[in-house]
């Protein structure tokens, strides 16, 4: 599902529409200057996912500056159906992917009528069972997060999923926090998740600034997705934990020039460094005069640097063999 040579950036623009079809429209526009691979949103019916009495997270008030209740934020975030296939037309337009977390199932399922790359499945969907299995039923490639999920709880849905003819899953390290402090990163975990699951991992990044999404790449991770937003002043729930347009196009940038360093993995030297390797690696050399007849020996050849010669990993070779010429002191030594 994704090339092993490039990374596949996603800017999480999720509720950073603030409700308002302009501002997703224009959350679009800038991914897509930024350099991002897709922009993903978040799809709902307010009263699909959660009760009128549920309170917001702690880092929801926070970040908003307002107690409110899950539903009556929910509610104010959330934009219709029609406006999301205008913000996917908009992207078609503009040449970038279009991607959504659905956090239901009619969300889901009009979500794959406009015929989406894979789905999001959001970390709060870890232990929804008939959810996961619903998903799992429509057979298409899956992303997951992980946040707030044990080892076991991640291999469980992941199970499902396959179980149910999922083609191709891949998983996310990710830790629910917004913004994520450094010590409660655990990026090894990462590490851990694609030894048990044998599967292609990433990273979705809740922390401040781009060190910690550029570090995933440098450990393994093939997908990034990292929290966009015009302005992070703006109020709402995540804009204090995403990146405004100059520092993700940053991010992408950094990203990119991680993938150049990365390589394929095979320890070769490069053509640089062959020439290079010409006037660097040592040849075998007279010490001092060899007449013609006279064995070579450690006491009358050295090796130093030589545009000519033997390579001086063949001194073993080139010990106790009779000279065939004679041999002027630095003289690179032929046979």
């Amino acid at each position: 599902m994704f090339d092993n040579n490039r990374i596949y950036i996603i800017a999480e623009a999720g509720v950073n529409h603030n409700g308002r079809l302009d501002l997703a429209l224009q959350l679009c526009d800038d991914a897509k200057k930024a350099g991002a691979d897709a922009v993903k949103f978040q799809t709902w019916k307010t009263e699909k996912i959660t009760t009128k009495s549920t309170n917001q997270a702690e880092y929801q008030s926070a970040n908003m500056g307002m107690a409110q209740s899950q539903f009556e934020m929910l509610k104010a975030l959330e934009l219709s159906y029609n406006d999301f296939r205008k913000i996917k037309s908009q992207c078609d337009k503009i040449g970038i992917e279009f991607l959504s977390t659905p956090d239901e199932e009619d969300s889901l399922d009009f979500l794959l009528s406009l015929n989406l790359p894979f789905i999001k499945i959001g970390s709060g969907e870890i232990t929804n069972i008939p959810y996961l299995r619903y998903i799992g039923s429509k057979k298409c490639p899956v992303v997951i997060s992980t946040g707030m999920s044990y080892l076991g709880e991640v291999e469980r849905a992941y199970n499902i999923l396959k179980d149910a003819g999922v083609p191709d899953i891949s998983v996310l390290h990710c830790t629910t926090n917004y913004p994520c402090p450094f010590e409660e990163v655990n990026l090894s975990a990462m590490l851990t998740l694609k030894q048990a699951l044998k599967c292609t991992v990433g990273y979705s990044d809740h922390t401040l600034g781009i060190e910690v999404p550029i570090a995933a790449v440098a450990m393994g991770a093939k997908i990034i997705e990292k929290h966009f937003t015009l302005d992070t002043s703006m109020k709402g729930p995540d804009h204090a934990a995403s990146l405004a347009p100059e520092e993700f196009k940053l991010m992408v940038n950094s990203v990119r020039n991680i993938e150049k360093v990365l390589g394929d993995g095979i320890k070769r030297p490069n053509a640089s460094e062959k020439k290079i390797s010409e006037v660097v690696f040592k040849k075998i050399v007279a010490r001092k005069e060899i007449k013609k007849g006279e064995l070579f020996s450690k006491d009358n050849i050295c090796v130093k640097r030589s545009f000519s010669g033997i390579e001086a990993s063949l001194w073993d070779f080139i010990i106790g063999i009779k000279s065939q010429s004679d041999f002027y002191v630095d003289q690179p030594i032929t046979i």
